[in-house]
């Protein structure tokens, strides 16, 4: 492909992102994931914050892992900080997929707890994939701190990501199991359920949590 068809397919995948039909953005995103163009990468992020289509995201998402991460990586940290929700989930779950750890420090307790549940779903899902060996544990009381927040959807994710941890989710699950707040303790036994127990589904671990709490137990009896 010579330099000057290059440009046009490039400039022409670019002008496809801003469509109104999500088939074309979707044709766009995976054309300029499949012949990489550093001159995409900005407008691929800034497609992130407003594309409407969770499929069409995904997309741009890996398109942006198919870039050199020494252009990638500072602009999604920076994205992190974005004041548009979206921008920030969207870079923190691209993040995820790109795995470099040097991403470590843009996962802020602030983003840990943000207030808007799909940024916080995305920072506990990074979180998990960058973080470093021997900070696993100051992850995981950092994530206990949201244990009984928002609907399942959140709360499953929540789990998930501390399941993730593996041990080194234990000390805090059990702190969180003694606490007065019935909605945390609920969330903490059932998060340990699956931690002890993979197979156990997350439903099933919350109403046998809902029953040890209903007894007035902590579930930390005999262990």
């Amino acid at each position: 492909m010579t330099i000057t068809q290059r440009d046009t397919d490039t400039s022409r995948a670019l002008q496809g992102l801003e469509d109104g039909r999500a088939s074309v953005r979707l044709r766009a995103a995976l054309e300029l994931g499949t012949t990489p163009d550093p001159r995409s990468v900005d407008t691929l992020i800034e497609r992130c914050a407003t594309e409407p289509e969770f499929f069409v995201r995904d997309m741009l998402t890996w398109a942006l892992t198919r870039h050199p991460v020494s252009l990638t990586l500072p602009r999604l940290v920076q994205e992190v900080g974005s004041e548009r929700a979206q921008a920030r989930s969207q870079a923190l779950h691209t993040l995820s997929k790109v795995g470099d750890r040097r991403g470590w420090p843009a996962i802020t307790r602030s983003l840990l707890s943000d207030a808007d549940p799909e940024v916080a779903r995305s920072a506990w899902r990074a979180a998990v994939v960058l973080v470093p060996e021997g900070e696993e544990s100051a992850l995981a009381a950092a994530l206990a701190t949201q244990l009984g927040r928002g609907g399942r959807e959140t709360r499953l994710s929540l789990s998930r990501a501390l399941v993730a941890l593996g041990d080194a989710a234990d000390p805090a699950l059990r702190t969180a199991t003694e606490v007065a707040d019935a909605h945390v303790r609920v969330h903490a036994l059932a998060t340990q359920r699956m931690l002890r127990d993979p197979d156990a589904g997350f439903d099933f671990a919350v109403e046998e949590a809902k029953r040890v709490v209903a007894l007035g137990g902590s579930g930390q009896e005999g262990r």
